[in-house]
């Protein structure tokens, strides 16, 4: 590997590594956004957006569509998700993408949210299973083509060992 390709891996971690430009990854998914539309979607200046756009636009996980006519007539270009972010791998990424889930989950009615919570005890080989069936599922999922009269979801799916605290 190269420095040129260490280093292009290292913007794309940091990259990832912005519950703002996950949620903007998750927004450009399934329809192409303007700058001006993902700042006025998450609240930011236009500035402000663009630094986060050009950051993911640069790694490869937007990528440009072509211009059209906005409302006021000027040239936009819209953005797209490219799915790269799903099967890139960034260390320590788990706090992230809770705190992006956090921060999707804020303004969704609670009767909107779907959440299980389950204690298993497994040994190595029923984790292996687990990991594996529950990516297999995800994976499934992730390559089916979007239903056109489909909404919008999210999923997380976190799987840890129980801390224990003796006292």
């Amino acid at each position: 590997m190269t420095d040129v390709d260490d280093a292009q891996q290292q913007a794309m971690a940091r990259a990832l590594t912005s519950p703002l430009r996950m949620r903007i990854l998750r927004f450009c998914l399934h329809e192409a956004h303007t700058n001006r539309e993902i700042a006025a979607e998450f609240e930011l200046n236009p500035g402000t957006s663009l630094h986060h756009v050009r950051t993911l636009l640069d790694t490869g996980f937007l990528a440009a569509e072509p211009a059209r006519v906005g409302k006021r007539g000027a040239l936009e270009i819209p953005y797209s998700a490219t799915r790269r972010s799903w099967r890139f791998p960034v260390p320590q990424i788990g706090p992230v993408l809770v705190q992006t889930f956090l921060e999707e989950i804020r303004d969704v009615p609670a009767d909107d949210l779907d959440i299980t919570r389950l204690g298993v005890k497994l040994n190595e080989a029923g984790e292996r299973e687990l990991q594996e069936r529950l990516t297999q599922v995800l994976l499934e999922f992730a390559d089916r083509p979007a239903d056109p009269d489909g909404r919008p979801i999210s999923i997380l799916v976190a799987t840890h060992p129980e801390a224990r605290h003796s006292h």
